[in-house]
């Protein structure tokens, strides 16, 4: 995704860069939270198969 799917049209150019910031905090978040539910995931999976 570009900066130009974000912004209106007539500010592409003062926008561009907070455009292609945004995007990549958006995939880093995203990253981190499907690894954190990943962790936690298998995490209580080992508590509950030592546990029982």
């Amino acid at each position: 995704m570009s900066g130009r799917d974000l912004t209106p049209q007539g500010e592409d150019d003062e926008y561009a860069g907070f455009a292609r910031g945004r995007s990549r905090r958006m995939r880093v978040t995203a990253w981190v939270a499907i690894v954190s539910l990943i962790l936690v995931g298998g995490g209580s999976t080992v508590f509950a198969l030592l546990f029982g």
